[in-house]
């Protein structure tokens, strides 16, 4: 028998194995949230941090971007809550989807900044910690999407092209089996960001400062923006052109300044060691992260 020439979705995203249902889409995010701290961690520990800063830092950073994401995915698309055939409570039902990563990269690094502020870490330096780890979270909790069958792109006859269920198919296309998998275009960007991207960067260059993780930055929006122009589900435009593909504009354009406008800061053999927090506001006079650590990855 010849393998099918497209990309099956799963049979089911939600499983009963108790009074708790097991769904997919929270297993994906749950799994990236996870790996994106352990890389972080193991960056952070190989630069001189101490072992549990980052894991108490994620407490304060998962919640927030989690709530963040939320936030921006209800004021990008209301009509299916707020608007005249919508439902406010489903606003609260986070796990049948409904994710804004923009909404997520702002509250994240603000409730890490915070956090820092308050233990005496540089959070520049966490950042850079963070630029492979978060496109690692990212590929992994868009797997949710593919879980709930949601985020995909136009119909196409690709040999790739992601079969959708008639339950789960646009209004529009009730008959079109096979559609864009958007959510797979992404995943794979944000895998090819770590190594040919910011890793080789962090070598070749020597990014520090924050401006490694705002690398990674520009170059997802990049990504992002001919992926977002593929995508058919509910989103509100401005003069036919969807309101994400604005936010991947300006914040390239805002990364791509920040990053040309300190290209000729030292290098993070002449900057000096940074203090790491002993966890009681101030500074351990034992131990520094060092810009210029060797790195494991």
């Amino acid at each position: 028998m010849s393998p099918p020439r497209y990309l099956p979705s799963p049979s089911q995203g939600v499983w009963h194995p108790g009074p708790v249902p097991i769904r997919g889409y929270a297993l994906c995010l749950i799994a990236g949230f996870l790996i994106a701290i352990l890389i972080t961690d193991r960056r952070w520990q190989a630069r001189g941090g101490q072992p549990g800063q980052i894991g108490d830092m994620a407490v304060w950073i998962v919640p927030a971007a989690l709530i963040g994401a939320r936030i921006y995915h209800l004021i990008t698309s209301p009509d299916a809550y707020f608007g005249a055939h919508g439902n406010p409570v489903q606003a609260f039902e986070v796990w049948k989807g409904g994710l804004g990563i923009w909404g997520g990269l702002v509250a994240g690094p603000l409730a890490g900044w915070l956090w820092c502020r308050r233990h005496g870490v540089d959070p520049l330096q966490v950042l850079d910690c963070a630029a492979p780890a978060v496109p690692v979270g990212q590929a992994i909790g868009r797997l949710g999407n593919y879980f709930n069958q949601e985020l995909y792109g136009g119909p196409t006859h690709l040999p790739w092209g992601l079969l959708i269920d008639a339950a789960n198919r646009p209004a529009a296309t009730p008959d079109v089996r096979l559609y864009q998998p958007t959510f797979l275009y992404e995943l794979l960007w944000n895998l090819l960001l770590v190594v040919p991207v910011v890793l080789y960067a962090e070598r070749r260059w020597q990014l520090d400062r924050g401006r490694l993780f705002v690398l990674y930055i520009a170059a997802y929006t990049a990504g992002r923006a001919w992926i977002e122009h593929m995508r058919i589900d509910p989103a509100h435009h401005l003069l036919g052109i969807r309101v994400n593909d604005y936010v991947s504009l300006i914040t390239f354009t805002l990364a791509a300044t920040y990053l040309y406008r300190t290209r000729r800061r030292p290098d993070r053999h002449d900057a000096s060691p940074r203090p790491v927090s002993d966890g009681s506001g101030g500074a351990d006079p034992d131990v520094s992260v060092s810009s210029s650590a060797s790195h494991e990855e």
